[in-house]
């Protein structure tokens, strides 16, 4: 009775486990929900699926949702896009949402924006919900050279045929700054700009500045404008002080010129001095010269002679007196 009961257990294991493959393998629940929802499938195809590492349930519920929104969309379209690793789920949403919302969009445009890595839902929902960017605070100069602080608001609608090759976010924020930047560098006073902000919304519209992007911009609003510093006085502060800096420069240049030359010119006195010095070391030279030559007496030698001892004599007497008086003086 006990070996009955046991071999009866593993039947009935052996049941439950063939079971659960063939079941895994065979998805009948999912064929059932399938043809309940109006979707005709065959129980094949759907092992055909499994075959190629489809994941059934994957396609088939996007594809009853397709149906039951009256998309027309076939299960080659979705089982192709799921290969191509795409969204299936989402891009079947997206297209629920623009058929709901009146926007024209069909399932090979869907599944190339999802494929270029863009969230096809969310760019639907923009289309009917416009985004609200906000741009970070941008400064500009204007002619007076007071600068004018920026944050505006950019409302922005996804451009579904532009979707792909299009640019984002990032591109719109630049462009926006660039423009913001360029009205307040061409008012004449930032007065104008804080009288007239809305002088920014209208020329930057002006602009396109969405040509080429994902989106269209529907309005610039402007959130804040604040007055900076006065920048132009601070860049002719420092021009006045490089000047400065510079004007110091060439005077201590022209100082250590007159120094040098200074300098050369004692240099140069010297030089005569050693020269003179040599010339009347060539004087007895000379007069022994004479002397030996008969051009010069004896008579006129000694009374050269007396004439220097004469005036060294003076010389001595008139420094003698010129240092008595200065003590006398001092004695006073």
């Amino acid at each position: 009775m006990d070996n009955i009961d046991v071999q009866l257990l593993v039947i009935v294991a052996l049941a439950i486990i063939a079971l659960t493959v063939f079941m895994s393998f065979f998805p009948f629940m999912l064929w059932i929900s399938a043809l309940a929802s109006g979707v005709r499938i065959g129980i094949i195809t759907l092992v055909a699926m499994r075959l190629r590492r489809v994941v059934p349930s994957r396609i088939v519920n996007p594809l009853i949702k397709a149906t039951k929104a009256g998309l027309g969309l076939n299960i080659n379209q979705l089982e192709s896009h799921f290969l191509a690793g795409g969204n299936v789920d989402r891009v079947v949403n997206a297209l629920i949402a623009a058929h709901r919302a009146d926007i024209p969009l069909i399932f090979e445009r869907a599944a190339a924006i999802d494929l270029a890595g863009r969230d096809v839902l969310q760019a639907v929902q923009m289309s009917v919900n416009p985004k609200v960017i906000e741009t970070p605070v941008v400064s500009a100069v204007a002619k007076n050279g007071i600068e004018v602080k920026v944050k505006a608001r950019v409302t922005v609608r996804a451009n579904i045929d532009r979707l792909v090759g299009g640019a984002g976010e990032e591109t719109i924020l630049a462009r926006v700054a660039e423009g913001i930047v360029s009205t307040n560098g061409g008012a004449e006073s930032h007065k104008d700009v804080l009288e007239n902000p809305d002088l920014i919304s209208k020329t930057v519209l002006a602009k396109g500045l969405d040509a080429g992007t994902a989106f269209e911009i529907l309005s610039i609003d402007i959130a804040d404008v604040d007055v900076g510093k006065n920048i132009g006085a601070h860049l002719q502060t420092e021009q006045a002080e490089a000047d400065k800096r510079i004007a110091q420069a060439k005077a201590e240049e022209r100082r250590a010129m007159a120094v040098a030359q200074e300098q050369e010119m004692k240099a140069r006195v010297v030089e005569m001095q050693a020269k003179v010095v040599e010339a009347e070391s060539e004087v007895p030279l000379a007069m022994a010269e004479a002397l030996k030559a008969g051009k010069l007496g004896v008579m006129d030698y000694m009374n050269l002679k007396n004439i220097e001892a004469d005036t060294q004599m003076r010389g001595s007497i008139g420094n003698q007196s010129g240092s008595t008086r200065g003590d006398g003086e001092e004695k006073r």
